[in-house]
Parts: C-alpha cells; sequence; structure tokens
C-alpha cells in the first residue's frame, strides 16, 4: 500500500468529505464517519439523534451544488468550518458548524445559521 493510502484523514478532511457527501447525495459516504451516538444541534432541532438527523437533514441533500469553505479551525476534539454553499436553484447562503470528535468519528455537531448571500 502506497504511503499516501496509509496515511490517516485529518479531522478537518472528514469534514470535508462529509459536505461532499451532502453535495453529491452519497449517504453511504457520510454515514461512515458519524457516530452512532451523534448528537446534532441548530435552533429548529435541539439536540436530536442520529436517526432524527437522516430524517430531518438528509432530505436537504443533492440539492447543494457546492460548499466554499471560508474556514476551517481544528481544535483540541473540534473542526470548526465556516461555509458558503450554493442551492441547486442558484442562491447562496453562509453557515458555520463545529463538528466534535471521538477518535475519528463526528459524535456531535452544532449547525449556526447564517445568512443569505447575494448573487
Amino acid at each position: 500500500m502506497a504511503a499516501e493510502e496509509q496515511r490517516r484523514a485529518t479531522r478537518a478532511e472528514i469534514v470535508r468529505a462529509c459536505f461532499d457527501a451532502y453535495a453529491s447525495g452519497d449517504r453511504s459516504a457520510l454515514d461512515r464517519h458519524l457516530a452512532e451516538d451523534l448528537t446534532f444541534f441548530s435552533p429548529p432541532d435541539p439536540g436530536i439523534d442520529r436517526v432524527a438527523y437522516f430524517e430531518r437533514c438528509w432530505p436537504n441533500a443533492g440539492s447543494l451544488d457546492a460548499f466554499a469553505f471560508v474556514r476551517t479551525v481544528e481544535a483540541g476534539d473540534e473542526v470548526i468550518v465556516t461555509y458558503e454553499a450554493r442551492r441547486a436553484d442558484g442562491s447562496r447562503f453562509r453557515n458555520t458548524e463545529v463538528f466534535g470528535f471521538r477518535g475519528s468519528r463526528i459524535v456531535q455537531i452544532e449547525v449556526y445559521f447564517g445568512w443569505d448571500l447575494p448573487g
């Protein structure tokens, strides 16, 4: 196995892979990174479990064409990401998310909704 293939993904790379999974609609690519005891927080969904997360959030997959990362910060067991996303209809928005890790698995996601962007 090549050295590159043996290298373990950083937590920031894992988070980016999750965003790629949303953009492509590939749930299996997301599934492999989320812990079974995942807890998700957002203003309308404070503290929902993994099953509820997929019921509430996964239907949005595939409706987002692209993510542009404004900042990615690894801090201890967390990765903080601010991104700008483009919806399939061309509209755009900006959010910040905090991903909590246990080892290489995501155990907590906090979403802080931003705002719609012009053009």
